[in-house]
């Protein structure tokens, strides 16, 4: 990164380009700007909770209690390189000590680490052993009559995440073999086994996305609010409209403790909604027209407290009602009819933005206990229904489906803790 460009930049400007950059040179200067005098972490990883998706409880919270993201995000999809396919034992002690230093490392908190590790269907298919009943992880499809998607299948995909672009960024670093060292902890990395195929990075935050605003997807000009977390400019997350931990978490069998996770990559595209549309139009379409009507949503949607109110002002028991009436339905009020019988949401989402390609993309990360919990919650978000017996269109008006494009879906399992290196689909019954 020439150090000419750094001047007059903001830090978390300069930060997020260094992550979407990657490598030494992008880390060297991403540690000159950000100097993180960090603890380390854990000196026995095995202490740690057993579910690898367990965050929540040490993510730092705002003034209603919703949970705050950690910024800064790296994604690596790996593949495996032994020449049998088949992973030895000496593989797995490999990509469990690379993992267990990251966590001697950093501690896990928004300002240290969080990393997490998943396996796709493509990797469970060089096995005879079949996953064991429960575990539900189909080949990602298409999931809506207008879209198209590639399709991910990479062996693995980390995830690294940190309030600290350095530290997401030296956690890579050291996956791939390029440190010896990292807070002080020796590290070792996934030597042979697991070679890099993709990499994607973003963030998610106040104010990251409206300093990142000059890509393809977004119109010239500073349409992003300043305190926006996302780049459609509105609040997400809250605390009420997110499953828990808990509720997405595998119960019974070997993977016990894990949950699957999906990942979508959607572009954006926001010419029309912030140069065409109104406020109204804005609202109705990401909350719910009864927002809109009643003015609820003010600015990014801090006023609305840990929820979105979806219920309170029956938008799901009105999406019908909406849709006729209105020739409008919102994102929030659709998805919201895929919830159990006490209201709960099916899916516990941890989606970021991001400039990779020079293009403003969503990457859409959601964990649930069954990928059939996520294809539920879509099907109900895309609102063919609607558009088969009411005014709203297939996507246009039907909530924000015509402001983004899904190009890539992958579904992965993310086992507990104790099988997180390279597991068999039986690891219990394995010798």
């Amino acid at each position: 990164m020439p150090p000419v460009r750094s001047r007059g930049v903001s830090r978390r400007s300069f930060v997020k380009a260094a992550v979407a950059i990657g490598g030494a040179a992008a880390l060297a200067a991403c540690q000159s700007r950000e100097g993180p005098d960090l603890p380390t972490g854990t000196d026995d990883p095995s202490s740690l909770p057993a579910r690898q998706h367990a965050w929540n409880d040490v993510l730092t919270r705002d003034d209603h209690g919703n949970v705050v993201q950690p910024r800064h995000r790296v994604l690596l999809l790996l593949d495996y390189a032994g020449d049998d396919g088949i992973p030895t034992a000496a593989a797995r002690e490999t990509v469990a000590a690379a993992l267990d230093a990251l966590e001697r490392a950093y501690p896990r908190s928004n300002e240290g680490l969080f990393v997490t590790t998943s396996y796709s269907p493509a990797y469970f298919d060089r096995f005879d052993e079949p996953l064991p009943a429960g575990v539900d992880l189909p080949a990602p499809v298409a999931l809506a009559p207008f879209e198209d998607p590639a399709v991910d299948s990479p062996d693995a995909l980390v995830h690294l995440a940190s309030d600290y672009g350095s530290v997401v960024l030296a956690a890579e670093e050291a996956l791939r073999g390029n440190r010896e060292t990292l807070n002080g902890v020796d590290v070792t990395g996934f030597g042979d086994v697991l070679t890099v195929a993709d990499r994607r990075t973003g963030f998610v935050g106040d104010g990251l996305p409206a300093e990142h605003q000059d890509v393809d997807g977004v119109p010239d000009g500073d349409h992003v609010p300043e305190d926006a977390p996302l780049y459609m400019g509105f609040k997400s997350g809250f605390e009420k409209n997110q499953a828990s931990e808990d509720f997405v978490t595998i119960t019974e069998g070997p993977f016990a403790g894990g949950t699957t996770q999906h990942l979508s990559l959607l572009r954006l595209h926001l010419d029309q909604w912030y140069e065409q549309d109104s406020r109204y139009h804005r609202v109705a379409t990401m909350f719910c027209p009864a927002h809109a009507d009643e003015g609820a949503v003010e600015g990014v949607g801090d006023n609305l407290g840990d929820t979105s109110e979806m219920t309170e002002r029956g938008c799901p028991a009105h999406t019908e009602a909406h849709a006729r009436e209105k020739g409008v339905v919102g994102h929030s009020q659709k998805s919201a009819r895929a919830r159990t019988d006490d209201d709960s949401p099916l899916i516990l989402r941890r989606d970021f933005d991001s400039t990779d390609d020079d293009r403003a993309t969503l990457h859409f990360l959601a964990l649930q206990e069954s990928i059939a919990d996520f294809v539920e919650t879509r099907e109900a978000m895309n609102g063919t229904d609607l558009a088969a017996e009411t005014p709203v269109g297939q996507r246009q008006n039907n909530g924000i489906l015509q402001y983004m494009t899904v190009e890539r879906r992958g579904n992965y399992l993310l086992p507990p803790r104790q099988h997180r290196a390279l597991p068999r689909p039986n690891p219990e019954g394995a010798a």
